[in-house]
C-alpha cells in the first residue's frame, strides 16, 4: 500500500514504514535505548531526504519519551531539577542547533552533514559498546568483580555555583547540567535524536546521579528538547509531515512496549553486544550508500512518478506553509496524546493484571 508525503514529497510503502518502525521500537525497548538514531538512518535507506527524517523522527521520539517518562513519573524516579536544569542548556543548544543546520542547508550540504554524523556516530558508539560488551561478558564467564570508582572528578567538577541536587544526593556546579542540555540540544536539533546516547553516560559518570533516577530523567528532558526541535523545524524548514508521524508513532510505540517485556528476561551483556553490532552494520551501512551510490535509496520506492496529492495532503501542505507555528503546535499536540493514551492504557492493563494475580502493579 503506497501513500505519498505531502510534505516530504516522496512515495512510500506505508507497511513497510510500520514494520521497520515497529521493529526500531522493539529494538529500542529491548535494549533500553532510544530509537533515532536507528530510526532516521533507515528513513534515509527508504529515500526520504535527511532534512524530513531528522525532523519526524524527533516528533516520533517525542512521543515515545511521553510514553515511557509516565511510567517514571508515577514510579517517582526522576530528578526533576537536575532536569529542568538541563533543559535550560538545551533549549539554548537546540537553537544554535537550528542555526547551524540553516547554514548547512542553505548551502546545500546538510543532507551529507547529517548522514556523515550518523556513521561516525554509529561507528564510535558502536565500537565503545561491543568492547564493553564482550569484556562483560568474560567476565560473567570467569566470575570476576571489578571495582569501580563510580564518580572520577575532572576539572570539569570544579565549576563555580555548585548546589545541593537532594533528590540523587549530590553537591555539584549547576552549570554541569546546563552544559550537558548545550550539547544535548545541539545534536537533537541536526541529528533528530533525544540525545539520551549522551545523557545517560553524562548523568552517571560526570553529575554522578543513581542509576535507578537517570532513565526517568533522561526521558523527561527529551521530551521538551524534541518538542523543541519538532517546532523549530516547522517554523523554519517546514519538514515535518503529518502523515509520516502518524505512520511512525503507531508502529514505534507498539514496538517499544513488546521489546520491554522481552528485555526484562535476557542478561544485559548480550543485549548490549547484539545491539553494537547492529549499530556498526547500520553504520557500515550508510557508509556504503554515502561514497558507493549515486544518492539512490537503498529502499523504497521510486520517487520520479507523477503522484496526485489528496485533498488531506494538500491541506496539510498548506498548513504547514501558512501557518507553520500552528501546525508544529499540533504535530507536538499529537505525539503528546498518543504518548500520555498509551501510557494510562498500559498503566490500567498493569493494575487489572496485578488485581487478578494479587500481586504489585508493575507499571
Amino acid at each position: 500500500m503506497e501513500v505519498y508525503l505531502p510534505i516530504a514529497e516522496v512515495q512510500i510503502n506505508i507497511v513497510l514504514i510500520l514494520f521497520v518502525s515497529f521493529v526500531i521500537g522493539f529494538l529500542s525497548g529491548l535494549f533500553g535505548v532510544g530509537g533515532g538514531f536507528l530510526m532516521t538512518p533507515f528513513l534515509i535507506f527508504m529515500g526520504i531526504p535527511p532534512v524530513y527524517a531528522v525532523a519526524n523522527e524527533a516528533n516520533n521520539i517525542l512521543a515515545s519519551s511521553t510514553s515511557a517518562s509516565l511510567t517514571h513519573w508515577f514510579k517517582k524516579t526522576m530528578d526533576l531539577k537536575i532536569g529542568w536544569l538541563i533543559i535550560i542548556g538545551g533549549l539554548l543548544g537546540t537553537l544554535l542547533g537550528i542555526i547551524t543546520f540553516g547554514y548547512f542547508k542553505q548551502i546545500g550540504k546538510i543532507d551529507l552533514i547529517i548522514t556523515l554524523a550518523y556513521m561516525y556516530v554509529l561507528a564510535i558508539i558502536g565500537s565503545f559498546m561491543l568492547r564493553d560488551g564482550i569484556l562483560e561478558i568474560n567476565r560473567i564467564k570467569k566470575k570476576v568483580v571489578i571495582k569501580k570508582k563510580l564518580h572520577t572528578h575532572y576539572w570539569i567538577h570544579g565549576l563555580p555555583f555548585r548546589t545541593r541536587f537532594k533528590k540523587s544526593q549530590v553537591y555539584e556546579s549547576a552549570l554541569l547540567p546546563i552544559i550537558l542540555g548545550l550539547v544535548v540540544g545541539f545534536v537533537a536539533a541536526i541529528m533528530g535524536v533525544g540525545g539520551a546516547f549522551l545523557m545517560v553516560p553524562a548523568m552517571i559518570y560526570l553529575i554522578g546521579m543513581p542509576t535507578k533516577l537517570v532513565p526517568g530523567t533522561s526521558l523527561f528532558v527529551t521530551i521538551f528538547i524534541t518538542a523543541f526541535v519538532t517546532i523549530m523545524h516547522a517554523f523554519n524548514y517546514q519538514t515535518i509531515d503529518l502523515v509520516l508521524v502518524m505512520i511512525l508513532i503507531t508502529g514505534s510505540i507498539a514496538g517499544v512496549h513488546s521489546g520491554q517485556k522481552i528485555g526484562q528476561k535476557l542478561q544485559g551483556s548480550e543485549l548490549k553486544t547484539l545491539l553494537a553490532i547492529f549499530m556498526l552494520m547500520v553504520g557500515l551501512f550508510m557508509a556504503y550508500d554515502t561514497f558507493f551510490r549515486n544518492g539512490t535509496p537503498s529502499i523504497g520506492i521510486p520517487t520520479d512518478k507523477i503522484v496526485e496529492i489528496s485533498e488531506f495532503g494538500n491541506t496539510i501542505f498548506n498548513l504547514s506553509v501558512k501557518y507553520p507555528i500552528v501546525y508544529g503546535v499540533a504535530s507536538i499536540f499529537l505525539a503528546l496524546v498518543a504518548g500520555v493514551a498509551v501510557s494510562f492504557i498500559r498503566r490500567k492493563i498493569s493494575i487489572w493484571r496485578a488485581e487478578r494475580l494479587n500481586k504489585p502493579a508493575m507499571y
